[in-house]
Order: C-alpha cells, then sequence, then structure tokens
C-alpha cells in the first residue's frame, strides 16, 4: 500500500492528498448530476456561478458523446496539486464511460480554512 499522501507547500507538484480526494469525488459528482452550481451543497466548497458551472458543463459537451463517470482509484495515480504560494491548485484527470480517463481534467483551488480544514473551489474544467 503506498504511502498516505500530505499537502506540502512547496512548489513542486504531487500527487492529490488523500484527505482532500472525498471532496474532490463530490465535486465531480455534482459535475456529472448536472448541478446548477457545480459543488453546491458541499460544506466545504465555496459557491460558484452558474456562468461558471455551465462553462464548466459545456467543455464536457464539447468533448465530443462522452458520458462522464464517478471517479475510479486510478484517478489519483494521475491527478495532480501543487502549491501556488497562498493555495493548491489540483488538477483532477475527468473519466467517462467510453474510454476511461479522458482528455479532460477538473480544476479546483484549495486553501487552508483557519489552518484545520480546507475550502475548495472548482472553477475550470478543460483539455489541457
Amino acid at each position: 500500500m503506498a504511502a498516505e499522501v500530505t499537502p506540502l507547500m512547496d512548489e513542486v507538484q504531487t500527487p492529490v492528498p488523500h484527505v482532500w480526494r472525498d471532496t474532490l469525488g463530490a465535486i465531480v459528482d455534482s459535475l456529472i448530476r448536472g448541478d446548477a452550481r457545480i459543488g453546491e451543497g458541499l460544506e466545504s466548497v465555496d459557491p460558484i456561478s452558474e456562468d461558471v458551472s455551465n462553462q464548466c458543463r459545456e467543455t464536457v459537451a464539447d468533448y465530443g458523446s462522452a458520458t462522464l463517470i464517478r471517479l475510479p482509484e486510478a484517478t489519483w495515480a494521475t491527478s495532480v496539486a501543487m502549491w501556488q504560494g497562498d493555495r493548491w491548485d489540483c488538477l483532477v484527470d475527468l473519466w467517462t464511460a467510453e474510454q476511461g480517463r479522458s482528455d479532460l481534467v477538473l480544476e479546483v483551488a484549495v486553501s487552508e480554512d483557519d489552518g484545520t480544514a480546507f475550502r475548495f473551489r472548482p472553477y475550470l474544467v478543460y483539455v489541457p
């Protein structure tokens, strides 16, 4: 079993910390469901606008006939996080029923909340 990944405030790319993975999976589930605002109702996720949520969904639609699926464990072998000086940026690989791991990524900013918890703000789906 691999060692647990923890958040590092170092400007090197690392695997996504284990402590964030459930929340990131829930954000992707929200995108899959088509919630008006991605992540809406999740306690540690900052609200984003319907416009940003719509842009994310449009990117998925423009990708082609792809059906997003829940994140499998294999997601964490290729998804990454990087400290940006005041937050981490996470790139979460998205998966589809048709092809498995797709070229699409969800970008999420993660910041510390009072030093004991984390806040998440999804803001972009794109093909890097």
